[in-house]
């Protein structure tokens, strides 16, 4: 069975920065493109950014581009998001997910496992 834990999310201020981090186990992280998705109060999951299985392609919401970026290392399972110049507007629960296609998609519905998410919090 494939999980998904995410962590390093808190609090931070505006102009601030932090790295997220998502652990895969039960099944090589190799076999997956990965996908990170937040979802605010009151609003629907979107599409931060993702990244294919090899980390060779990448892609980015244009909310984010240019200041989030989207890695992994498959020796380690783990796929990071690191997130600089924060702002309120970014405030969140960001979720990890992984989708067997092994190529970065943006859609939600193609993602097969989901983590139970991690809270990131910017102050004004």
């Amino acid at each position: 069975q494939v999980q998904l834990v995410e962590s390093g999310g808190g609090l931070v201020q505006a102009g601030g920065s932090l790295r997220l981090s998502c652990v895969v186990s039960g099944r090589t992280l190799r076999s997956y493109a990965m996908g990170w998705f937040r979802q605010a109060p009151g609003k629907e999951r979107e599409f931060v950014a993702a990244i294919s299985w090899s980390g060779g392609r990448t892609d980015y919401a244009d909310s984010v581009k240019g200041r989030f970026t989207v890695s992994r290392d498959n020796a380690k399972n783990t796929v990071y998001l690191q997130m600089n110049s924060l702002n309120p507007e970014d405030t969140a629960i960001y979720y990890c997910a992984a989708d067997d296609t092994k190529m970065p998609v943006t859609s939600m519905q193609n993602y097969d496992y989901w983590g139970q998410g991690t809270q990131v919090t910017v102050s004004s």
